[in-house]
């Protein structure tokens, strides 16, 4: 093996060790984050003491918030509780998105203070976590469990996600209200969605019938995108749009229907800069 590549095989075995010490930190920040609250906040300290402050593990923090937030007298909270757990501590995928959306939401949200405020507070950010839950369920075929999550979410949070839509990571739902995603939908990684959005289907078709959305894309605030087509990495949807036709990568669209009004740079991520203007 040459010097050249022993140090490039060094680098892909230390990415995954940095990674994993970089998310450890977030879930470390955030109890400190909420020991200080408790102590200068007595009203909250009752809840931080039973979501945050007795967890170790992100999965059991992360399972205890969810919990409290979706209970109901046929679905008690320690057995959502215990479910949501183990399906994060099993799912190893799940519970990094859920980390790397708490950085997403943090870094794009100028009003975000700090993780402890994206976890315990922000409803668009609960209510994916909980669409990660159910789509774990899903994928094990246990698909009445996987429903009965994603409506209670619904009905918690207003924010309606089929259990087999498929999100990866980085993923932002600002403020979540309204927001509807479809069976087949498919949401790649670094991707903004701000609320009132639909990833819906055209009518009663079958099949593969929903939005595809790139990586770094941001869809304005009520747009609806409608059928199986794709919006374009790096994209913008201007807010109140209605995107019918496949939008190229690199661009905005705005209007109704949408057509293409301005290129971007290849540098530009609209996911992260979260400029509303066209």
């Amino acid at each position: 093996m040459t010097r050249h590549s022993a140090a490039l095989d060094a680098a892909r075995h230390a990415e995954p060790v940095m990674e994993s010490l970089l998310e450890d930190s977030i879930w470390e920040r955030m109890r400190e984050t909420a020991l200080a609250v408790a102590r200068r906040e007595p009203m909250l300290a009752r809840r931080l003491q039973q979501l945050i402050l007795p967890h170790a593990e992100p999965a059991a923090m992360l399972a205890a918030v969810l919990a409290r937030r979706l209970a109901s007298d046929d679905l008690p909270e320690p057995a959502l509780r215990d479910l949501m757990q183990s399906v994060l501590e099993e799912d190893a995928t799940a519970l990094h998105r859920a980390t790397a959306d708490l950085a997403a939401v943090k870094d794009r949200d100028p009003a975000c203070p700090d993780h402890l405020h994206v976890i315990l507070n922000l409803k668009g950010y609960q209510a994916l976590q909980v669409h990660r839950v159910a789509h774990a369920l899903w994928r094990e075929s246990r698909t009445e469990l996987a429903f009965a999550l994603a409506n209670q979410a619904s009905a918690a949070f207003a924010v309606d996600i089929h259990p087999a839509a498929r999100i990866g990571e980085g993923v932002m739902l600002d403020h979540g209200t309204g927001i509807v995603i479809g069976e087949t939908t498919v949401i790649e990684d670094n991707v903004s969605l701000l609320q009132n959005v639909t990833l819906g289907g055209t009518g009663k078709e079958h099949g593969d019938r929903h939005p595809k959305i790139r990586s770094g894309v941001m869809i304005g605030a009520g747009a609806k995108i409608l059928g199986n087509i794709e919006v374009g990495t790096m994209s913008k949807v201007a807010a109140g749009s209605v995107v019918l036709r496949p939008v190229p990568p690199h661009c905005t669209v705005a209007g109704v229907p949408a057509r293409v009004v301005r290129r971007h740079r290849e540098d530009s991520c609209p996911s992260q800069e979260m400029d509303q203007t066209i």
